[in-house]
């Protein structure tokens, strides 16, 4: 079973970015950076960390400030195909339903049954499709119970305020109204090196500008991912002859 210590991660950092006078449509920048050790380098050659697929959303810290209505969006699916999920990193807004079809020709169980959404879609066949409503914030570790390989993460935000980074560490957050915010960092393969400890406020107001958060330094960490248990909580049973 994922342990607890695996739940999705929001960190913080005590630093308060200070008055800097900024304007409405104001955009946030950052750049990822990978830290390792003697201690973590081999922690990151075993589970491949990298500065890529790094999410961070800035959370209005007063519950009154008004939020944008949310962008029209085609639906959100996570495909089952050649026994994985596509995407494998999947962000939606907090409420939304996401479809998960099956374009395998075989059957697949779908289940999540750790911290964020719980829910065990039971076997359908190929050309079909289940659907699951992710309706608060967290993350999500999705599985088959069938196929061990196969896994994914939906991270549910209720913040439109968010980036994920590529493969050159980049994040740009755009258009933020002056605010309060509390910025917020997850990965998969690597936790934020000092998040555990602080609390990080970026303050909005008006005026001109991009505002640039400098390095949010990460330490490569083992994915969840990794090695879970089935949906009884039971190791997977290899298949001597796999039908598919």
């Amino acid at each position: 079973m994922v342990r607890s210590s695996l739940r999705w991660t929001i960190a913080y950092c005590t630093t308060l970015i200070g008055p800097t006078l900024l304007a409405q449509g104001v955009d946030v920048s950052a750049r990822i950076v990978m830290h390792t050790d003697k201690r973590t380098a081999s922690t990151a050659q075993k589970t491949n960390s990298s500065v890529a697929n790094v999410v961070v959303w800035l959370s209005p810290t007063r519950a009154e400030d008004p939020k944008p209505a949310p962008a029209v969006h085609p639906p959100y699916r996570l495909l089952q195909k050649d026994k994985q999920f596509h995407p494998h990193l999947l962000v939606v807004p907090t409420g939304t339903n996401v479809e998960f079809p099956n374009a395998d020709p075989f059957f697949h169980n779908v289940f999540s049954l750790f911290n964020g959404k719980r829910f065990d879609l039971g076997l359908y066949e190929s050309g079909t499709s289940r659907s699951v409503r992710f309706d608060r914030e967290g993350i999500s570790y999705i599985f088959c119970n069938i196929h061990p390989e196969m896994g994914a993460v939906v991270l549910a935000l209720s913040t439109p305020y968010y980036a994920v980074s590529g493969a050159d560490g980049l994040i740009t957050i755009h258009d933020l109204p002056p605010g309060s915010y509390r910025m917020n960092v997850w990965s998969e393969n690597a936790a934020w090196l000092h998040g555990s400890e602080t609390q990080h406020v970026v303050q909005i107001g008006p005026g001109a500008g991009t505002v640039r958060l400098g390095e949010i330094t990460m330490q490569p960490t083992a994915s969840p991912l990794g090695n879970h248990k089935n949906k009884f909580g039971e190791d997977y049973r290899p298949e001597p002859h796999p039908p598919y």
